[in-house]
């Protein structure tokens, strides 16, 4: 870097030179000024490739995925089609649930690369989420089995951690990029369900169980729970925990609760749903989540025309519990549970039944955001001693390091349980100042999540130095 800060004092417009210090910039993980030194690049040659995939790249594993599309569109326009760029786009379209689009650019690159392990991946997912259960694990097929481990580039400067994340190739896991990042952590992805439990595991100082949905992960679940208990691994949200946290284990464990109101949930055959359900009902196909494939049924003329477009043989019909505050807005929070301690990340307010954050129609009105700042500085003082004692008790019920709790309130202060489980995500704000407010309590969540992981990879690397004569003189 020295080198290259000296030849640019001479030669301060020389492409070359900015590209290696933008590069040299991007490995050290020093991410905002390696952002800033590849659009020094592209000030000089707005069409060099590697300035524009590269910049693409941060910007999408910084969470940034519309500015990484639109730089990875940029450089399909300017350089042509390629494999990689053609998959680094779909993987944007897809986090931007534009999911039809990233099939076709999966297809894409396909047809230039009928082998790669990554556009299969893809395209996987994206088949899954349109509901082609059978190309989906054809795709599965084709690139997990051919590509069962993944090897994050560590960008930090000094010696770090290597965490072992268990994964599902079909979905449902952790969206852990947001606190096992590629600066802190070095990371190694391991595809449970294709990886053959019989073989060494790749070389780790601490297991996270990043596998979060029990009812579509059952296989990946069980396939890990294998490995961990073979090696005799600590893990980070043991398998077996998570297996009891489906719909319907988690409303049967809370039942009963002081404080809490679980929704009575059943998985009913497709052929029996009509027989079986219990009107009105909220119906969704199991292992789906923010919305998709969820429907209300008020009676049973809408039964048919419900249950027709969703997915799946089983079906889950869920209690619908009236969780409309005063002002007939329904309110839904979420508090993750990490080592044992509650964070509030978000409270989202609608006018309509099926809220969700990222689409509440009233989440960019004032008043509401000043309910939510309330809510993520005040917790307790928000929600009571009684709910937030409630809360506790739902969290130690699951017993997971890493997990998260969808809930409401009733006019009596209980909590309306939604859902508890480890696949919630703990996104970042963007960078408006509309949610600046955000910006610190979100940021203490992921930090709890990082220093719960680093202690056990420390412990981790303690109790080996103690086992090891050598070490330990």
């Amino acid at each position: 870097m020295h080198e290259i800060e000296a030849a640019l004092a001479s030669e301060p417009d020389a492409v070359a030179l900015l590209m290696r210090r933008a590069a040299l910039l991007d490995a050290l993980g020093r991410t905002m000024p390696a952002i800033d030194a590849y659009v020094d690049v592209l000030r000089r040659e707005p069409g060099h490739g590697e300035a524009l995939a590269n910049l693409g790249t941060l910007l999408f594993n910084t969470g940034r995925r519309s500015a990484a599309r639109l730089t990875y569109e940029e450089a399909l326009r300017r350089n042509g089609e390629s494999v990689s760029l053609l998959v680094n786009l779909a993987n944007a379209l897809l986090e931007l649930g534009e999911t039809a689009p990233a099939r076709d650019r999966y297809e894409r690159a396909l047809a230039l690369d009928p082998d790669c392990a990554r556009a299969h991946q893809g395209l996987s997912y994206a088949l899954g989420r349109l509901g082609d259960e059978a190309g989906a694990e054809l795709h599965r097929q084709r690139g997990f089995a051919a590509q069962p481990v993944h090897v994050v580039r560590y960008r930090g400067a000094d010696a770090a951690p290597t965490v072992l994340v268990m994964l599902c190739a079909a979905g449902g896991n952790v969206a852990t990029e947001f606190f096992l990042d590629d600066t802190a952590f070095a990371v190694v992805k391991v595809f449970a369900d294709y990886y053959d439990p019989s073989a060494a595991l790749p070389g780790h100082d601490v297991v996270f169980n990043a596998i979060g949905d029990a009812e579509m992960c059952g296989a990946a679940l069980r396939a890990a729970n294998t490995m961990t208990h073979a090696h005799m691994l600590p893990v980070v949200n043991a398998p077996a925990r998570v297996l009891r946290t489906a719909r319907v284990d988690v409303s049967e464990r809370c039942a009963g609760m002081p404080g809490v109101v679980a929704p009575r949930t059943r998985l009913i055959a497709r052929e029996r749903f009509a027989a079986e359900c219990e009107l009105p009902t909220l119906v969704r196909s199991p292992g789906f989540h923010t919305g998709e494939h969820f429907e209300r049924i008020e009676s049973a003329h809408g039964i048919a025309a419900a249950i027709a477009a969703l997915p799946g043989e089983n079906l889950l019909a869920i209690e619908p519990l009236d969780a409309r505050g005063a002002d007939g807005r329904v309110r839904k929070y979420r508090v993750m549970a990490i080592d044992g301690e509650l964070y509030p990340v978000h409270l989202a307010v609608a006018s309509h039944w099926k809220v969700h954050y990222f689409t509440a129609d009233l989440m960019h009105e004032a008043i509401y955001r000043e309910e939510e700042r309330a809510f993520l500085n005040d917790m307790a003082g928000t929600l009571g001693p009684a709910a937030v004692a409630a809360l506790r008790e739902i969290a130690r019920e699951l017993g997971l390091e890493y997990a998260g709790i969808d809930f409401a309130l009733d006019p009596r202060g209980r909590v309306l349980l939604f859902e508890a489980n480890a696949t919630m995500k703990i996104v970042p704000p963007d960078a408006g100042p509309e949610r600046a407010y955000r910006r610190a309590p979100v940021e203490r969540a992921l930090a709890a999540a990082r220093a719960m992981v680093l202690r056990r990879a420390v412990a981790a690397a303690a109790g080996r130095a103690h086992d090891d004569p050598i070490a330990g003189e």
